[in-house]
């Protein structure tokens, strides 16, 4: 086989056809959606949830992860955090000509096995080639699929005294993908955790009947998606700057270039907020994944009069946090 793509490869002759089943079906596997336009799923009665998502990370191999893991991760977790349980996922890929064979050939794998590990099925695809310089190497965009099962999900029925949960530690993945790319200076030893959440997540929602909702704090960081929240909802939440999960390798590099770990990126975190009195059975639950092993409290729901999110800083003063300005860290996802 070619060690490189071609143009020649997005043409749907022999050496499309040679790339789709040396590569994507040897990785996917053969069902539906190599014989025929379209896939066909079983899919249970009742409500269904849909999201789709594209991803342009660079680099495409980062500490800890790749663009593949990445889109199948970041999906899953879409639906996840919706309460939903994933089920299928489509990917559609456009390669840059001249792009490494055996560079896609690890992307894909990355994705078979990050959607193996959830039992999420990778059912349909597309390719697309374009010239040299137009693509940056490859972007992915991903669809994913899953179902509400009964009585189970978010109530979104927050109540004063609610809890605000966070899975681990925040900021990881956005350091991780800095330093990659050589632009710090330094080197540092910190791996991004992206992560799919969706086993960890179903658990959750089994076992308990408060949670309010549940969140992927992803770009934007923790601080945007509370905002987010507060506004949507017309709710007063705070949270302490002392119990917020932070990394001493990331705390070190936000101290040398100003960043604020409340607004780098996460790829593998849930935001959870939980009736107070189920706050310690979700914790229990979290800290029994690898994933959730550094779940904490950092918050709760004081009102709902205004929709604003306050931070209480080691002094005891409050300032109120808003969404993040522009673009802290292009190309992050």
């Amino acid at each position: 086989m070619e060690k490189f793509i071609s143009l020649a490869h997005g043409d749907g002759g022999e050496l499309s056809h040679r790339l789709i089943k040396d590569v994507f079906i040897e990785a996917f596997g053969d069902g539906d959606s190599a014989l025929f336009d379209a896939a066909s799923v079983d899919i249970p009665v009742g409500r269904i949830a849909v999201t789709t998502d594209s991803f342009v990370i660079k680099p495409i191999f980062f500490p800890g992860g790749s663009i593949g893991k990445l889109a199948v991760a970041g999906t899953i977790n879409d639906l996840a955090v919706s309460g939903a349980k994933p089920l299928y996922l489509t990917c559609g890929f456009v390669i840059e000509e001249g792009f490494p064979i055996s560079d896609l050939r690890k992307i894909v794998y990355d994705m078979a096995n990050e959607a193996k590990k959830t039992g999420v099925s990778i059912v349909a695809g597309d390719t697309k080639v374009v010239e040299r310089g137009s693509a940056d190497g490859v972007y992915i965009n991903t669809t994913g699929i899953g179902i509400y099962e009964p009585n189970k999900g978010c109530s979104l029925a927050f109540e004063e005294g609610d809890t605000i949960l966070v899975s681990g530690t925040i900021g990881d993945h956005g350091i991780a993908v800095l330093a990659a790319r050589g632009e710090l200076g330094i080197t540092v030893p910190i791996n991004s955790d992206c992560a799919s959440l969706n086993r960890m997540l179903a658990e959750v929602l089994d076992h308990t009947t408060g949670v309010r909702i549940m969140r992927d704090p992803t770009r934007g960081g923790l601080a945007t998606t509370l905002v987010e929240i507060a506004e949507d909802f017309q709710v007063t939440m705070k949270i302490n700057e002392l119990d917020l999960p932070v990394r001493e390798e990331v705390h070190g590099v936000c101290d040398l270039l100003g960043f604020d770990p409340l607004y780098l990126a996460n790829e593998g975190k849930a935001i959870i907020i939980v009736a107070n009195q189920e706050k310690e059975k979700v914790l229990d639950i979290l800290r029994e994944y690898p994933e959730g092993k550094d779940a904490v409290v950092i918050g709760s729901v004081i009102g709902k009069e205004k929709g604003q999110l306050l931070l209480e800083t080691p002094l005891g003063s409050k300032r109120l946090l808003t969404r993040l300005s522009g673009t802290m860290f292009p190309r992050i996802c």
